[in-house]
């Protein structure tokens, strides 16, 4: 990995879905200590605008987009936002998700799961698919969609997460062959656990919650979501250029066979 600038993306535009919060706030705080330029996606009003501030205080700029990425029209609508604000769009990190609350498949309803798929597997490729036109208007880009530790293994009571993750890489490789040629870079990021408000939902929030999962951990502890916006800053840069339709696992071990 080269060591940054602190200036290597100046000029750049990031778009990240899922940005107000965790993994996505980190992200977007990342791209604007580089100099890019922010498009940050969210479908809370409150976590997206308190999360422009922070970037403008990086000294970036930035765009408060309210969007709920299962829905086409909006997806359609942020990418063509950011690029009418920004005039280009280079990277993109596909990162809004949600949970699935730990139970058998047979007892996820069929609303739990529907949300699932809508959100973690859909929204992915209704991004990708207004991102990569957007992309090729200036010779190319980045993207980077989130998968999960749930993404190359199967969790007990995590059947219907565990599937919308694995689409996600589907997707993520497919869509790589589509468009490397065209110098659109498609690769997906993997964490384990990390300490976000997603899994202290997930986990209760309680030291007996957190030592349950972490206890396949190797390293003994979550990430932190800076550690996984690094993996994410490293897929977007030239360091990485012959990196495609790759699923990176950044786990702490946990996968490990």
């Amino acid at each position: 990995m080269t060591v940054s600038t602190g200036k290597q993306f100046e000029g750049k535009v990031a778009l990240i879905t899922g940005g107000g919060t965790g993994i996505g706030l980190a992200t977007t705080q990342a791209f604007a200590r580089e100099r890019a330029n922010v498009a940050l996606v969210g479908d809370e009003p409150e976590h997206v605008e308190a999360g422009v501030r922070l970037i403008e205080q990086e000294g970036a700029r930035a765009l408060a987009i309210i969007c709920d990425v299962s829905k086409p029209r909006e997806v359609e609508a942020a990418v063509e936002r950011t690029v009418d604000e920004f005039g280009r769009l280079d990277f993109a990190f596909n990162n809004a998700g949600v949970e699935q609350p730990v139970k058998p498949l047979d007892q996820i309803s069929d609303d739990e799961f529907e949300r699932l798929m809508e959100v973690d597997l859909r929204g992915v490729f209704l991004c990708m698919k207004h991102e990569v036109p957007a992309m090729l208007k200036n010779g190319g880009g980045v993207i980077v969609n989130t998968g999960s530790g749930a993404a190359i293994k199967g969790i007990a009571g995590q059947a219907g997460y565990c599937a919308a993750k694995f689409g996600v890489i589907g997707l993520t490789k497919a869509a790589a062959l589509d468009y490397a040629a065209q110098n659109i870079r498609v690769n997906a990021v993997c964490p384990g656990y990390v300490d976000t408000p997603m899994m202290q939902r997930f986990t209760g929030g309680t030291p007996e919650g957190w030592q349950k999962v972490l206890g396949n951990v190797p390293v003994g502890r979550p990430a932190s979501p800076d550690e996984i916006a690094g993996t994410v800053l490293w897929l977007c840069s030239d360091a990485a250029a012959y990196v495609i339709g790759q699923a990176l696992v950044v786990d702490g071990g946990q996968t490990v066979l």
